[in-house]
C-alpha cells in the first residue's frame, strides 16, 4: 500500500482498568458501566479503525494503569490487538510514566503485527509498503526527566515521519513535568506529524507539522471533562491530509454550570437545572453523563438553598431520573450561590452585625490573622474522621485559595441568616 489515502488512528493514555477509588461511596453511582468504560472505549476505537479502513494505530504511552493485579487487563488488550491483527492493521506503541518498564513487570505475547518502540534509547518502525516511518521512545522508569526529542533520529527522505512522544512538552496543569520539550524541539525535527501522549485534555499544539494531544480515551472522573477519544489521521502525497477528532467514549463526565442569578426563588433554581441537565444530556449522544452540578451566581435564592441545601440537592437529583432516567448520574450538587447583599456597606454597619463581618474582612486581608486562624482549624480538623483529614474531601488550611473558598462559605451561610433574609 503506498501513502496515498492510507489512515492511522493516534491514541494515548487509555489507562485501562484504571481504579477509580472511592466511587462506591456515591450512593446510586453505576459503578459496572463506569468501571467497564476504559475497556468499552478501547472496543470503540478497534471498531474506528477497522471501519475506516486504517492501516495503522499508535499507542502514545499509558495504555495500562500501573502494573496489573492479575492477566485480564492485558488478556483484554491483546484480544483486540488480535481483532486488529487479522485485518491486517499495524500497531506501534509506547511506554508513558504508568506502564513504564520499571512499572509494568509482567509481560504478556503480543501479535506479529504490534511494535514496542524501544525504552533505552529512541528507535524507528519503517513501514515501507505504508510510507510511513514512526520515531519514538517509551519511558524506561516512571519520572523521565529528560528531553528525549533531542536525540530522536534524523526525518527519513521519501517517507511520512511520525514522531511518537509521551511527554508534557513545556508543562500542562494537573500533569506531571515528564520528558519536558518545547515545541520548537518537536516542530524543527523535520518530521510531519506529532503523536503525542500524556496530556489527557485534547490539544493541537501546531498544524505545521501536526502536533497532538488526542487527550484520554475516555474520561475517569468529573475532573476530565467532554468528549473523548482519538485522533484519525489521513495522509497522502507524502504529507498529512486530514486530522480529525473521533469521540470513542462510553461515559461522559462534566460540569453543569447553573446561573441563578435571574431565579427568585429555589424552586426557580431547580427549574435552571432540569433545564440545563436536558441540554447536557442531549450533548452526551446517547451516552451516559456523569454530571457535577454546581449552582452559583449572586441570586434572591440564595438564602431559601443555603438553609436546607440537602433538601433542595436530593430535589434536584430526584429530576435527574425524569430528564435521562438511568443515562444520567449525579456525581455531585453544589451550591456556590451568593447573597445579593452589599458586603463593604455591612462592614460599614455600626452595630454586631457590621462587627462579624469587619472581623471576617480582617482575616481575609491579615496574613498573621489567617495563620492565627489556620492554626486553631488544624487542632479542630485533627478530630475530624480520616476522609476528611486527607484526599479528595480533606479540608486545606494551608492552601491560600482553599482558605478563601472557606471564608466565602462563611460570609455567604451567616449573611442570610443575619441580614433578616429567611430566618433559620
Amino acid at each position: 500500500m503506498s501513502a496515498l489515502g492510507m489512515k492511522f488512528v493516534h491514541a494515548a493514555d487509555l489507562h485501562l482498568d484504571s481504579a477509580l477509588a472511592g466511587l462506591e461511596r456515591y450512593e446510586g453511582a453505576p459503578v459496572h458501566r463506569i468501571r467497564g468504560a476504559t475497556r468499552a472505549a478501547l472496543v470503540n476505537l478497534v471498531d474506528l479503525a477497522l471501519a475506516e479502513g486504517a492501516a495503522l494505530v499508535l499507542f502514545a504511552g499509558d495504555i495500562y494503569d500501573d502494573d496489573w493485579k492479575d492477566y485480564s487487563t492485558a488478556l483484554f488488550f491483546r484480544a483486540q490487538l488480535l481483532r486488529l491483527a487479522k485485518e491486517g492493521v499495524q500497531v506501534v506503541w509506547l511506554r508513558g510514566n504508568h506502564d513504564a518498564a520499571s512499572q509494568l513487570q509482567k509481560h504478556l505475547d503480543l501479535p506479529a503485527t504490534v511494535t514496542e518502540l524501544p525504552h533505552k534509547r529512541p528507535g524507528s518502525r519503517v513501514f515501507d509498503e505504508l510510507g510511513v516511518v514512526v520515531h519514538g521512545q517509551g519511558f524506561e522508569s516512571r519520572a523521565v526527566t529528560e528531553n528525549l526529542a533531542l536525540a530522536f533520529p534524523e526525518p527519513l527522505s521519501g517517507l511520512v515521519n511520525i514522531g511518537m512522544l509521551h511527554t508534557s512538552v513545556t508543562g500542562r496543569p494537573g500533569h506531571a513535568p515528564y520528558a519536558p520539550c518545547t515545541l520548537s524541539d518537536l516542530v524543527n525535527k523535520g518530521y510531519d506529524y506529532w503523536a503525542l501522549g500524556h496530556v489527557h485534555q485534547r490539544e493541537v499544539l501546531c498544524e505545521s507539522p501536526w502536533v497532538v494531544f488526542p487527550g484520554n480515551l475516555q474520561g475517569r472522573h468529573v475532573r476530565e471533562p467532554g468528549a473523548k477519544g482519538a485522533t484519525l489521521v489521513e495522509v497522502g502525497g507524502g504529507r498529512v491530509l486530514s486530522v480529525e477528532h473521533r469521540a470513542l467514549d462510553v461515559v461522559r463526565f462534566g460540569v453543569c454550570r447553573v446561573d441563578a442569578a435571574g431565579c427568585a426563588n429555589a424552586d426557580d433554581v431547580v427549574v435552571a437545572v432540569r433545564d440545563a441537565l436536558g441540554a447536557a444530556v442531549t450533548g452526551a449522544e446517547g451516552r451516559l453523563l456523569a454530571a457535577r452540578v454546581q449552582v452559583e451566581g449572586a441570586t434572591a435564592a440564595h438564602g431559601e438553598l443555603s438553609r436546607d441545601p440537602e433538601r433542595w440537592a436530593a430535589q434536584i437529583r430526584a429530576l435527574a431520573a425524569e430528564v435521562a432516567g438511568d443515562d444520567l448520574w449525579l456525581e455531585k450538587v453544589r451550591f456556590a450561590t451568593r447573597d445579593r447583599t452589599d458586603l463593604a456597606e455591612l462592614c460599614r454597619r455600626d452595630d454586631a452585625i457590621g462587627q462579624v463581618f469587619r472581623g471576617l474582612a480582617a482575616v481575609r486581608d491579615s496574613a498573621e490573622a489567617r495563620a492565627e486562624l489556620a492554626r486553631e482549624l488544624s487542632v479542630l480538623s485533627s478530630k475530624l474522621p480520616a476522609a476528611l483529614r486527607s484526599g479528595p474531601l480533606a479540608l486545606g488550611w494551608d492552601d491560600s485559595a482553599s482558605f478563601d473558598l472557606l471564608l466565602d462559605d462563611v460570609e455567604q451561610l451567616l449573611l442570610p441568616r443575619l441580614v433578616g433574609r429567611g430566618e433559620p
